[in-house]
């Protein structure tokens, strides 16, 4: 007998499901009833019982299913925050986007939707998701493009770090910093999650919002 004919019959039903429809978990949920974290777990537990994966029981601990009941969301709306929501809603509370050098970012919402984290932005309190609102008004008022800027090196207020780049927009209109102060840099993790969501494209240097996102304005 091979490791498939041990399966129990659900991971076995799963896995049926899982391959008829290509490997699309929206799909499987909607076949079997269950919910994206679920749909996730149970493929995680195939994995391991044909051992092509470890059972990691840290990993296992820090993925458990976020409660999302409570979460009130306008889905007509086209604010970035709203959009940016619904979609991480869709996907169990947490995804996983990519910078524009590849670099993978696990972006985890909060219980109640307002905020969320990101294993590459070891800051509190955490990000609220209206960061995504001021980034997509400071770039719809520069003609929908702007500089990403570089916080890192600068300071609020000078060329690199100014109300024209993405972080100089975030140090004053969300951090509410004075000019002159010293910002954290957290454009190449937001700029991700807008590129992932369809908002803005994130180019090298650069972030512009999408013909489909201005369309949809």
């Amino acid at each position: 007998m091979s490791a498939f004919d041990l399966l129990p019959k659900e991971q076995s039903d799963y896995l049926f499901s899982f391959l008829k429809n290509r490997g699309n978990l929206r799909a499987v949920q909607a076949e079997l009833q269950i919910s994206y974290p679920t749909a996730k777990k149970r493929l995680d537990e195939i994995l391991i019982q044909l051992g092509l994966e470890e059972n990691d029981d840290a990993k296992n601990e820090n993925e458990e299913e976020i409660d999302m009941t409570q979460w009130e969301i306008d889905t007509n709306s086209h604010k970035a925050s709203e959009i940016i929501r619904a979609k991480i809603r869709a996907n169990g509370g947490r995804v996983v986007v990519h910078t524009a050098r590849g670099l993978p970012c696990e972006i985890i919402a909060s219980p109640d939707g307002h905020s969320f984290t990101c294993d590459k932005l070891p800051i509190k309190p955490p990000y609220q998701f209206e960061v995504f609102d001021i980034i997509v008004n400071m770039l719809l008022a520069n003609n929908g493009r702007a500089r990403k800027g570089n916080g890192r090196n600068y300071r609020l207020g000078e060329p690199e770090c100014d109300e024209t780049t993405v972080v100089g927009a975030i140090g004053y209109n969300y951090s509410r910093k004075t000019k002159g102060s010293s910002v954290y840099d957290p454009v190449f993790v937001l700029s991700a999650v807008l590129d992932w969501a369809g908002i803005a494209n994130n180019e090298r240097g650069e972030i512009a919002l999408t013909a489909s996102y201005l369309s949809a304005l």
